[in-house]
This record gives C-alpha cells, sequence and structure tokens, in this order.
C-alpha cells in the first residue's frame, strides 16, 4: 500500500480541485492549527491522512463524496494485510492510528457542511488493550545509567544533567528540549513545564541532587555552548542550538545502552520509571498524576500495575494459600493421615 512521503499530493492535478480530497485536507490541517490543537499532533495527523489520500489516488478516488463506509473498511483491510520491509505486521496500535486521521477528517468535513454524513462514523476501530510498560529501570539500574556520563568532558556534564533532570521529574523529551532559563526554580525545587500536551502549564517538583547538577551545567558549560543571541534555551547542543527531540532520544539511547542494564529505551523509560518507583515508595496516585501532566486517571492507573513488589507483600501476608506450610510439602494436605 502506498506510504507516506513517496509522491507529493499536490503534484496531483486533481489537488487545484477546490473541493478535492488534497485541498479539504489542507483547510482540515488548517483548522488544526486555528484550533491551538499541538504541531506535533497536526503534523501527525498530516502524515497519516496524507498516506490515506495517496492510497485512495492510487484508487481514482479523488472527492470525499467518492469515499464510502466499504471505501473505508477496504482500507482498514489494507493496514491489517500489509506487511513492513521486515514483513512484520502493523500493530492494532499503527493501525489504529493510520485510522484516526481519516476518521478525524470525515467528520470534519460533514460538520463543515463539505458531506451530508461522515462515512467514518460506523467503523469499527481496532480494540486496543492497555499495555503495560515494557522497560522500567530499578532505582539501581537508572543510577548505572545515569553514572555513565563522562564527567570530565563538559558534554558529560551536560548530559549528567539532563539525565538527573529526567530521573527527577519523568517530564516528556519534548517539555525537556522547551526548558528556558527562567523556568528553573531553584529556590523552591520546581521546574514550570510550559504547554505540555494538551497545550497546559504545570509545575513539578524537581530534586536537589538534579538541581546541583543543572546548576553545573550552567555554570561551567552552558556558557561555552551559547551562541548569540541568547534565546534562554536551557539545553544546548555543541553547534549551540536546542535539541531535536530525536536527537536527544538518540544520544539517552546510548547511555541506556552503555550501562549494561540489559534494556530497551530513551528518554521515555525515565518518565516509566519515575511514576513506578513513586508509587511503589507510597505516592498517592493523583499526585503522580498531576506530576507526568494526565489529563485521566486511568492513564497513570497503569503503572499500579507494575508495581508487583507491594502487592506481593500484601499477598503474602494476607492470603491463607500463600505461604507453604510444612506439612503440605511432598503432596500431603493438613489433616491427611
Amino acid at each position: 500500500m502506498a506510504r507516506r512521503g513517496e509522491k507529493k499530493l499536490w503534484a496531483f492535478a486533481e489537488a487545484r480541485d477546490p473541493n478535492g480530497l488534497v485541498a479539504l485536507m489542507r483547510l482540515w490541517i488548517e483548522s488544526l492549527r486555528v484550533r491551538a490543537i499541538s504541531e506535533n499532533t497536526v503534523v501527525h495527523y498530516e502524515w497519516e491522512i496524507s498516506s490515506f489520500i495517496l492510497w485512495c489516488h492510487e484508487r481514482g478516488l479523488t472527492r470525499p463524496d467518492e469515499v464510502s463506509r466499504p471505501v473505508l473498511e477496504r482500507f482498514q483491510r489494507a493496514l491489517f494485510q500489509h506487511r513492513t520491509a521486515k514483513g512484520r505486521p502493523l500493530s492494532f496500535r499503527s493501525q489504529y492510528k493510520r485510522l484516526a486521521a481519516p476518521k478525524y477528517f470525515f467528520r470534519w468535513l460533514a460538520k463543515q457542511g463539505y458531506l451530508p454524513s461522515s462515512p467514518a462514523s460506523e467503523l469499527d476501530m481496532p480494540r486496543l488493550g492497555r499495555r503495560l510498560p515494557r522497560q522500567i529501570l530499578t532505582a539501581s539500574e537508572a543510577e548505572k545509567v545515569l553514572a555513565q556520563a563522562d564527567l570530565t568532558d563538559p558534554v558529560g556534564i551536560r548530559d549528567r544533567a539532563i539525565l538527573e533532570t529526567f530521573y527527577s521529574t519523568g517530564i516528556r523529551r519534548g517539555e525537556l528540549v522547551r526548558l528556558k532559563l527562567y523556568d528553573i526554580g531553584f529556590e523552591k525545587g520546581t521546574l514550570m513545564i510550559r504547554e505540555g500536551k494538551g497545550q497546559k502549564d504545570r509545575v513539578v517538583p524537581i530534586g536537589e541532587r538534579a538541581l546541583k547538577w543543572l546548576e553545573k551545567y550552567l555554570l561551567d558549560v552552558r556558557p561555552h555552548l551559547v551562541v548569540p543571541p541568547d534565546e534562554g534555551v536551557v539545553f544546548l547542543t555543541y553547534m549551540g542550538v536546542p535539541f531535536n527531540p530525536d536527537a536527544l532520544g538518540h544520544e539517552m539511547k546510548k547511555y541506556i545502552l552503555a550501562s549494561g542494564v540489559g534494556k530497551e529505551g530513551a528518554c521515555h523509560i525515565f518518565r516509566h520509571t519515575v511514576a513506578t518507583l513513586m508509587l511503589d515508595g507510597g505516592a498517592d496516585i493523583r499526585y503522580v498524576q498531576e506530576m507526568l501532566g494526565h489529563t485521566k486517571l486511568e492513564t497513570t492507573s497503569i503503572y499500579t500495575q507494575v508495581t508487583i513488589d507491594k502487592l506481593k507483600k500484601i499477598h503474602d501476608a494476607t492470603h491463607p494459600a500463600a505461604k507453604l506450610r510444612p506439612q503440605q510439602v511432598g503432596g500431603e494436605e493438613p489433616g491427611e493421615p
């Protein structure tokens, strides 16, 4: 099936049709930006709807009224049958994301009066299970990762400050790369996260150790990295510019691999780790929700399923069959001759 980026949508002659899929897609994307939807989300929808429109064009479908529910179901089957270059099927989560963009697009078209109703309104979406985080660091493993930064190198000091900030706060990588100098509250021990997911601001606590590493980086390293005019972004590359989120993830992944903990991940593994360790330590789930910036408590509650140590202790202390008594060894039950 067509992959995004294989062709330029505007190369089609039909792209000049004001009532065609391409022109209306542009209006929809513009409407998302007007509504202050995050740029990452807008780009994601733009990629996915472009992929769908390319698929439609390959089948001679260029206008919204030519796309019926059977067409969308055919697209859904194509996603299910698609195989990657390595021969793997798309995960149901990936299939869901590919279908979500057309579903929202056609809903918008119906609301704007371009269609009498959305052909995707009754489309059955793939069911998504609640997945447990696959990779979580223990406290000792996290310390091993942090210890990989080379403190004889200014870049290593910067990276140690980044690692400490991730481990202390659990913020997203996109939030970290946007941190400004005035967002750090050294006296109160806080970070101001501006326009996090959902365009929401929040204040999160940051520990003393992380603040000490931040202070060392800001005093000893950042002045040698910054290139005028200084826009106040906290973490800079060796070129003196803010990090690209993907590039930051690549750098953090190196430290996890070098640590030898045997777990895969990059920036987000610290987010999983912070939530799990705090809940294991007795933190109220609503405080963890606030710290991570989750809109719904259900999103945070997924971490309660991986804090097994405390559950195991309670099980051992309260379940009558949790402990094997001496008289039960060898298959004998209490009271048997």
